[in-house]
């Protein structure tokens, strides 16, 4: 296996079976299809069927379908391959395995290191390695993170403090680099809700001049946490952020008032966003042909938008309608004079599986190569100026204690004659975010410097970071369902599990 391969193949979901198709495989019975592409070489078969044999309880198996993915030291499989051990019990182990990367030089590494010493009784060592990295945004939201078990709160926060700026206003799209002030403010305002001082996190928040990163809110979320209503609905009412307006529709559901959830959407702006949230919402409480009118409306409205199709179609396999899902596709495809475009080609192949050609949807998904110019998430990643220094990150403990997985070998050549990271190893493209400022200082959207890992967290809990070093849920690796350009939960690579197949 090439690394470079695996990683624009997963990447662009080029020649392989893309996640979707792998969730909707298993959602309806057809585990051995998964099973035999895995034992064929494609990597998302792999993981989805390893987390299978994980959850099964056949530990040993899982480990070994991983096996040739990890002995590349490709990162995303090393990322996936710890969580197993983690999970299972082999801490040590799993540690061992990332701490060997983190020596390599891999930029990912050092922060899921820490977070993974601090769910694991030595949050002390792993505050005390990411101090000197506080100006890398990344790497001092895992500082918050483990601020919290190591007791050490307060240092963290005096660390924060002396890197805002609150009379600064960019002026350009990449005026500040690595610690914005906006995203040590979120992590600031994170520590303080922490600390119970509710107050104070909210007037910090009030202070940011980007008050929605990536379609998220952390204002809204904290109003949302502590159940302030009416609070809620007067900041999405003044700001009118999608996010403020779904964490209030889904406090109203949760509190049993669903049609004042609906009415939250139905008198918000009307954007593709909002309508989807509200089919969404319909769709939940047994309205399912009002949520297909909602989506067949917007995508009338929207014939070519990728991602209005792309929530269309998941809605029809939901609702076990997936001939409807196809017709919009099939009308675009005509007009291209049959020839699909690759942004529509994947989301296809669900809904063909779905209408029982499982055979075609693997055939087709295996042979179609993205060509250049067409491949989904290739922005390019930001790099330092030539020549700019940069910290190594630290090295500690000595080889890769056994795991039951070969280990890429170290290196042989020596640190001063090593290509300066990022040119020393494939580093993952982030997602693009989109960034509403309130002042009218520079662009209204740019590609925010702001890691998934700087956004709320959950209070008490050393988070994981997903496989391309997002943050994700305790219980996953980021591999959730997708959902392209705001519309749900954004998430580049994604993969869900049904419980039956776990079984």
């Amino acid at each position: 296996m090439d690394v470079r391969d695996l990683e624009y193949r997963a990447r662009t979901w080029s020649g392989c079976i893309t996640p979707e198709l792998v969730s909707r495989l298993l959602e309806r019975g057809h585990a051995d299809v998964v099973e035999s592409q895995a034992a064929g070489g494609d990597w998302f078969c792999a993981l989805a069927w390893a987390r299978v044999l994980h959850a099964r309880g056949r530990e040993a198996d899982a480990v070994k379908v991983l096996a040739p993915y990890v002995a590349t030291g490709w990162w995303t499989a090393v990322a996936a391959a710890a969580e197993l051990l983690e999970d299972r019990g082999r801490v040590d182990e799993a540690i061992e395995m990332i701490r060997h990367r983190m020596k390599a030089g891999h930029p990912m590494a050092l922060g899921t290191y820490t977070r993974l010493l601090a769910r694991h009784g030595r949050a002390q060592e792993a505050f005390d390695l990411l101090v000197p990295y506080v100006d890398d945004g990344a790497l001092a939201g895992a500082l918050v993170d483990v601020a919290g078990p190591a007791g050490r709160d307060e240092e963290a926060a005096a660390l924060l403090v002396g890197r805002i700026r609150f009379d600064h206003c960019c002026d350009d799209p990449w005026c500040c680099r690595g610690l914005d002030p906006d995203t040590a403010i979120g992590l600031l305002a994170t520590i303080r809700e922490r600390q119970g001082r509710i107050e104070e996190a909210i007037a910090l928040l009030g202070r940011r001049q980007l008050t929605s990163v990536s379609g998220r809110d952390q204002l809204a979320g904290l109003l949302a946490r502590h159940g302030r209503i009416e609070e809620l609905r007067d900041y999405a009412a003044a700001e009118g952020h999608r996010e403020a307006l779904r964490r209030l529709a889904v406090l109203l559901e949760e509190d049993g008032d669903v049609k004042g959830a609906i009415d939250v959407y139905r008198q918000a702006d009307g954007s593709a966003n909002v309508e989807w949230e509200l089919a969404q919402l319909l769709a939940r409480h047994g309205r399912p042909d009002e949520a297909m009118a909602v989506m067949r409306a917007l995508s009338g409205t929207h014939p070519s938008d990728d991602a209005i199709l792309h929530a269309w179609s998941e809605l029809c396999l939901d609702q076990g309608r997936p001939a409807d899902g196809l017709a919009p596709f099939d009308a675009l495809d005509a007009r291209r004079g049959g020839v699909p475009a690759w942004e529509l080609y994947w989301m296809r192949l669900p809904l063909i599986a779905a209408c029982g050609g499982v055979d075609e949807a693997v055939a087709r998904a295996r042979t179609r190569r993205a060509t250049p110019g067409t491949q989904r998430s290739t922005l390019p990643t930001s790099s330092p100026a030539p020549g700019a220094p940069r910290k190594p990150l630290p090295s500690s403990g000595s080889t890769t204690a056994g795991t039951g997985m070969t280990s890429p070998a170290t290196s042989s050549t020596s640190a001063a004659s090593r290509k300066p990271w990022p040119f020393s190893c494939p580093r993952q493209p982030l997602l693009p975010r989109r960034s509403y400022r309130r002042h009218g200082c520079g662009p209204t959207s740019r590609r925010s410097e702001v890691p998934a890992g700087a956004l709320p967290r959950q209070t008490g809990v050393v988070p994981r970071a997903d496989c391309l070093g997002r943050m994700a849920p305790a219980d996953t690796c980021g591999l959730t369902r997708s959902r392209r350009h705001g519309i749900g939960r954004a998430r580049h690579s994604s993969l869900s599990i049904p419980k039956s197949t776990l079984s």
